[in-house]
């Protein structure tokens, strides 16, 4: 190791001052402008590429220093003894909580999420689980009136003591509205539901969240980070006001209310997003005349951000993402195993997943200081503009009378909407680049393992037992005690009686990854190398030497694979004859013609004649062409792919004219397997 202890920094270095470096920029910058060196967020605010240090910051009141974030790790295999083996393995491989995700809650993926029905059913799901020892989250739908009564009757069969255990049963009612687009009756009955629960349980010492908050429905649906803040703060709110209409005292309102976010690849953004976010509910509770008290805040990577193709790569993103959610003060990270978006993740994606928090935990240490991002500047100044841009946008949703009733019309999804399509479009033309899908990705890539699970029978159903009206709490111990007695979910499902019959209709967000619409593209692709043996293919027309042409082609053929395409050709040739009977013997339809600027304008024009005449159907030429355009075109060339371009649109004209067709697209397991 490098011994610095005579290292010395110079003066001049140490003495230099904002104007100092400002001045340094600007000759770098030749008299352009500083704004160059900007970038705007999805948000609109302007991050600045120089920061001074904070030195007026204060730690914000997170997690304390010393004490580790909780590993939590999601359970949502369907098969209630498969899903235990999930449970041990995890928590002898580092986990320290665990987050059982229901059939119908919003958070279950297509296929997964746990089904159960009995106590004999909860029984074999824990069996040699000490749930004293750990963290223990319940993600539930429709099955939240029964799933945490159940446990408190399991509870109570195993002999072990409710106050013992930390029950984190937030249910997210807005979340699953606004992703289904329906919820069995309104907020005010949930929040007696779970008004009823408090009591109960209370008198048994317990004293469990009841109500989440969650950022994972809008993240999914598109929200930027401070849309996602602003809807989990609208949220928050709500909650608030229907328990003015409980009999809970005042001073536990803000203690039954817990806060999910997510955390992706920004890592300053994902830090900001979770100081902002203690710093606006702080705001919230005072405006509101309540005492501040601990938001209790749990972090997921994002979903959105996975993709199905390439999925190591995810391993890096979620690498990002739980070190950011880290030091941002999470009390409790989950990260998604990387296979998440191909399937049901088996034991050696979810070792991985765990493996991520642990290093970042046992050898990184990184729970060691309280809010170690207090008084950096970039962090500090991004913390403000989001709390300001999420401030903004409750608002505006507090303007149209409250989360429901922004919803109600549309207000939100259309913000929310405007959002994604903007990122979209960033991400067609790989300003927003995709590494493995629309960057860099791998034609050659080896399937990964994921689980097979048969979808899941999650459907509704009518309660056939009355039970006492939801309030102090007697409804909740009616179901206790009806469990204890031997009674299965599908009995009691709901409890919503005459409630059952209204719904709550809104339309659903539209949740989708951002890697989709390049992945459709590569399952039409493969679909049409499954059946007729040979990858589609573009004929890659090189002109000149080389050295003229090296860097394009490789561009080129990295553009074209992000569609699922293969480049054929690509050889330096000799003259127009050679080219030619290089295309035709290549069976291609499509050619683009490859080299550089001074080659296009001596070689193109009779190139692209040649080939057209050969039966090329479309002809591209990689690069802008500038004031060649013209006689290009006027020789054949009918379009051009060139770094800034729509790429997406490119691929998908370039599938419609190979005639790949749209309903050729097969599922993603399906092209992995």
């Amino acid at each position: 190791m490098t011994d610095l202890t005579d290292f010395e920094i110079p003066e001049a270095f140490l003495g230099a001052d904002r104007a100092d470096w400002l001045a340094a920029v600007d000759a770098a910058l030749k008299g352009a402008s500083r704004d160059r060196l900007q970038t705007r967020t999805e948000d609109g605010y302007a991050v600045e590429p120089l920061y001074p240090k904070r030195s007026d910051a204060q730690p914000q009141m997170a997690r304390p220093a010393g004490r580790p974030w909780s590993i939590i790790q999601r359970i949502d295999h369907p098969d209630v003894k498969l899903a235990n083996a999930q449970i041990l393995d995890d928590l002898e491989g580092g986990a320290s909580g665990l987050e059982l995700v229901f059939a119908s809650s919003s958070g279950a993926q297509p296929g997964g999420g746990i089904c159960m029905n009995s106590m004999e059913d909860m029984d074999q799901l824990l069996s040699g689980v000490y749930l004293d020892l750990i963290d223990l989250r319940l993600v539930a739908g429709h099955e939240g009136t029964t799933v945490l009564p159940l446990l408190v009757a399991y509870l109570d069969h195993i002999g072990l003591d409710p106050s013992r255990v930390r029950i984190h049963a937030g249910f997210d009612y807005y979340g699953l509205l606004a992703r289904r687009g329906w919820a069995l009756a309104g907020l005010s009955d949930g929040v007696a539901r779970a008004a009823d629960a408090y009591f109960a349980l209370s008198r048994l010492g317990a004293t469990p969240i009841l109500a989440e908050a969650d950022g994972r429905p809008w993240h999914d649906g598109g929200a930027s980070a401070a849309q996602e803040l602003g809807c989990v703060l609208a949220t928050g709110v709500e909650y608030l006001r229907a328990m003015e209409h409980s009999r809970i005292d005042p001073a536990r309102w803000a203690a039954l209310i817990g806060f999910t976010l997510v955390a992706d690849a920004d890592q300053i953004g994902t830090v900001a997003k979770a100081r902002a976010l203690r710093r606006l509910w702080s705001c919230v509770l005072s405006e509101c005349g309540l005492e501040d008290h601990a938001l209790a805040l749990h972090m997921q990577t994002s979903h959105r951000m996975l993709t199905a193709r390439d999925p190591f790569v995810n391993l890096l993103r979620n690498t990002v993402a739980a070190f950011s959610a880290g030091i941002g003060g999470a009390d409790s990270v989950a990260v998604l195993p990387h296979t998440s978006a191909v399937g049901l993740p088996d034991a050696f994606a979810r070792r991985l997943a765990r493996n991520t928090q642990s290093i970042l935990i046992e050898e990184s240490n990184l729970h060691k200081v309280a809010d170690p991002s207090a008084g950096s500047g970039a962090i500090e100044a991004r913390t403000g503009q989001m709390a300001d841009a999420a401030w903004a946008f409750f608002q505006e949703i507090e303007a149209k009378g409250g989360l429901g009733r922004a919803l109600e019309p549309g207000f939100i999804q259309d913000r929310l909407n405007e959002t994604r399509a903007e990122r979209a479009r960033a991400i067609a033309s790989r300003k927003r680049p995709v590494t493995g899908v629309s960057e860099f990705p791998d034609l050659e890539e080896k399937p990964v393992l994921v689980l097979d699970v048969p979808m899941q029978d999650v459907g509704e159903v009518d309660m056939t037992q009355t039970l006492p009206e939801a309030g102090g709490g007697a409804r909740f111990e009616a179901l206790v005690k009806a469990f204890k007695d031997g009674a299965r979910v599908a009995e009691l499902q709901g409890g919503l009686g005459a409630e059952a019959a209204t719904r709550t209709i809104v339309r659903p967000l539209d949740c989708q990854r951002d890697a989709e619409p390049f992945e459709a593209l590569r399952r039409r692709a493969d679909h049409a190398m499954r059946v007729t043996g040979r990858r589609p293919a573009v004929f890659l027309a090189c002109l000149g030497p080389l050295a003229e042409f090296t860097a394009r082609a490789t561009w080129t053929k990295n553009a074209l694979a992000a569609g699922g395409l293969a480049s054929a050709g690509g050889e330096p040739v000799e003259g127009l004859d050679s080219l030619v009977a290089q295309f035709k013997q290549s069976g291609a339809r499509l050619a683009c013609l490859v080299s550089s600027d001074r080659v296009y304008a001596e070689q193109g024009p009779a190139a692209a004649t040649a080939l057209k005449a050969a039966g090329a159907a479309h002809l591209y030429l990689a690069g802008r062409p500038g004031e060649q355009e013209e006689p290009l075109r006027a020789a054949g060339v009918d379009s051009f792919l060139y770094a800034g371009g729509d790429l997406l649109t490119f691929l998908q004209d370039a599938h419609r004219l190979l005639g790949l067709a749209e309903d050729d697209a097969s599922p993603a397991q399906e092209d992995l397997a």
